[in-house]
């Protein structure tokens, strides 16, 4: 696994073009470009405050700004899950031209979204401006949650972009599972109301509690909105599972990277 990792440290440029060609093609044919990375999680908070707060009467204090973290941070969340795993496909026809770490390819489409998702921290920050919410110390969190979502990211990318060379209809599987996180995240709703309505059954109260996509949710409205400490339990487990997870498929693609071209 070193060797395969030097490799990949031999074809940073490779890496570098990979990610500023996925930001370049992203809105290549639209009029607006670049700014619908602004626009996307504005059109987004519009249709569900209007879903939540007009039709359905629910929300509560700052709703609008609670939406827009949670909205932003899934944004991130299901763009990456759908990049990667269609990453190492979509350049089949240079992977079986040339040699290289295919793992280089989710790693690409995970960096090409984070840089996504910086637009969508300028478009928190303005609502935080607009709602007279000020940082305080708890913001130097930021920076390590967004290292560790990444790293998390990373995970996905790599056991996704290689199981769907040969499960490919893991992808029209991924559309219902990332729905069946999305509702069942704070992401448009408080999750801590909904348990203690006591509506909810007892059993789904964990994947309420402590799914991955709740956890990294609320650790951005804790640091931001809240001003407390993020779930930094919660936090350190996910981002631990996660290394282990990207040193093993690491591992896993320097011994596989043949069945891999035979696959494509």
């Amino acid at each position: 696994m070193k060797s395969y990792i030097q490799e990949m440290l031999k074809r940073k440029d490779l890496l570098y073009y990979l990610v500023k060609s996925g930001l370049k093609a992203e809105h290549r044919n639209s009029y607006l470009g670049y700014f619908w990375w602004l626009l996307d999680p504005l059109l987004n908070v519009l249709v569900y405050y209007f879903l939540v707060v007009i039709v359905l009467d629910r929300g509560g204090e700052n709703y609008p700004l609670f939406l827009v973290i949670g909205l932003v941070v899934w944004r991130w969340i299901s763009t990456t899950i759908n990049s990667s795993s269609k990453s190492i496909l979509r350049y089949s026809s240079i992977i079986n031209q040339v040699s290289l770490p295919k793992a280089l390819f989710p790693l690409s489409f995970t960096v090409t979204q984070l840089f996504n998702f910086a637009f969508g921290l300028v478009v928190m920050a303005g609502f935080l401006l607009i709602y007279g919410i000020m940082p305080t110390w708890y913001i130097l969190y930021l920076p390590l949650i967004i290292v560790m979502q990444l790293t998390v990211h990373i995970a996905l990318g790599l056991v996704l972009g290689y199981i769907t060379i040969f499960v490919r209809d893991i992808e029209n599987l991924m559309t219902y599972i990332t729905r069946i996180f999305f509702y069942a995240s704070p992401i448009i709703w408080e999750g801590g109301r909904l348990i203690r309505s006591g509506k909810m059954p007892d059993w789904l109260t964990p994947l309420i509690e402590y799914n991955p996509v709740a956890i990294l949710v609320t650790a951005y409205r804790d640091i931001l909105m809240y001003h407390q400490p993020p779930n930094l339990v919660g936090l350190g487990v996910l981002f631990a599972i996660s290394i282990v997870v990207v040193i093993y498929m690491l591992r896993y693609y320097s011994q596989n990277e043949h069945k891999i071209i035979k696959a494509l």
